[in-house]
């Protein structure tokens, strides 16, 4: 069996065989199939290089499919990963620290009663961290991190929290903000700025945020009409300073509203 496969391999052409090398590393599922791609072609000069690239994921298509799925699938474990449960700090900790730690590690800040804003270093959590067992944190400030429906549970174990900050988190989604009403007795701000997972079905879901007294819904590609939809969530929330688009964007003019062209209109006699 082993020598029939050295000879079929000895019958193939000396481009067809390095072609399988360049090959097998992607259909392995290794990451070391990801960085062969560019070692495998020609290292001298960049143009050239590039060339044999770019010609060699055009004869080979599925397989640049398949680079496309590991990726992607590498992607969603790394932002699961991020959000993974803290259950250890939890019941060591308390649900404070643990959810002081989850949002420090993803790069954000959190503000404990009485205490200054606390924000990762680089070096670690603080050793201060672990001493605040009984002390509630009171705001939040998670911009840009990752976090998902499953990472929100460490911020919904936060029941003194009164300020929020999810502005610009990739995976924030309308069925995120259908879990907040879990924090409608303490919350008092709350920012979704930039998140472009939000649409008018989730901010439907704010009205039970009767203590909000500050709301950015700014900047929400997934809304249709912004200008409208701030009216709308004016009226379902009266005791709050709704911050967002003009409230006449994306309303459409009537007739006799329309800009009129001065520069063609007749001048009064």
């Amino acid at each position: 069996m082993g020598k029939q496969r050295v000879r079929s391999e000895k019958a193939r052409p000396a481009n067809q065989r390095e072609s399988l090398r360049l090959v097998a590393p992607v259909w392995n599922g290794g990451t070391s199939g990801i960085r062969g791609l560019s070692r495998a072609v020609d290292p001298e000069g960049s143009q050239r290089k590039g060339r044999a690239l770019l010609q060699f994921l055009a004869d080979r298509f599925y397989d640049v499919e398949a680079v496309r799925g590991y990726l992607l699938q590498k992607q969603v474990l790394k932002v699961l990963q991020k959000n993974r449960s803290f259950t250890y700090i939890k019941e060591r900790y308390g649900p404070y620290v643990a959810g002081a730690s989850f949002i420090l590690k993803q790069g954000g800040a959190v503000k404990f009663q009485d205490k200054e804003w606390m924000r990762p270093n680089g070096r670690g959590l603080s050793g201060e961290l672990w001493k605040l067992r009984e002390v509630p944190v009171e705001a939040v400030d998670a911009s840009g991190c990752a976090i998902n429906y499953q990472g929100l549970d460490h911020l919904l174990a936060l029941r003194e929290l009164q300020s929020l900050s999810l502005r610009c988190c990739p995976h924030v989604d309308d069925w995120c903000l259908g879990r907040l009403h879990q924090l409608a007795d303490s919350l008092r701000e709350l920012s979704l700025a930039g998140c472009p997972r939000i649409s008018e079905r989730g901010l439907a879901c704010l009205h039970h945020l009767q203590n909000l007294r500050r709301l950015d819904i700014s900047d929400l590609p997934a809304v249709s009409n912004p200008g409208l939809t701030q009216i709308l969530v004016e009226e379902m929330l009266p005791d709050c300073e709704v911050l967002g688009a003009d409230w006449a964007q994306g309303l459409k003019l009537g007739p006799e509203e329309q800009p009129r062209d001065t520069a063609s209109s007749p001048i009064p006699a």
